[in-house]
């Protein structure tokens, strides 16, 4: 895995540091009269610039780690709320599903019923017809028979 470029630099710099400190330790071990406001005390520069400088890495990796904490549980957080989100969508998407079906299937039955009743009225049509077509063809063989009258002998 690449190291990120703030990191490296932060690498870098910290690197510097320590071969500046290591080069100049005689002069951070050397005692200096230090003042604290309500005392005076002789004690290594070195020493009291590495005090701050760990006190300083300190807070900042407890201000880190909290900044972490916190992002953590609101990733959770976040998590959570879009579990029970999905969780909406998925029953809203189930009753969307159930009541389409519902519907499909109240309009596939008035579909069937339709076409059953115009079945019904297609037969009770054929049957006129048919009823029609036979009284039609009876008057024309009525009226053949007494334009033309068939004799006795060639009747079937």
């Amino acid at each position: 895995m690449r190291p990120k470029p703030a990191n490296l630099l932060i690498l870098i710099a910290a690197a510097i540091a320590l071969v500046l400190v290591i080069i100049n330790w005689s002069m951070l071990g050397a005692p200096v009269e230090v003042s604290f406001g309500f005392t005076h005390v002789s004690v290594p520069l070195g020493l009291v610039l590495l005090g701050f400088a760990l006190l300083l890495i300190a807070l900042f990796f407890g201000l880190l780690l909290r900044v972490q904490f916190r992002l953590l549980a609101t990733h959770r957080r976040h998590a959570a709320e879009l579990r029970t989100q999905r969780e909406l969508v998925d029953n809203a998407e189930a009753s969307r599903f159930s009541e389409l079906r519902q519907y499909l299937q109240q309009e596939l039955a008035e579909l069937k019923e339709a076409q059953r009743l115009s079945e019904q009225r297609l037969r009770e049509e054929l049957l006129t017809s048919s009823n029609s077509l036979s009284a039609s063809v009876g008057e024309i063989d009525e009226r053949l028979e007494r334009h033309f009258p068939v004799s006795p002998d060639k009747q079937p």
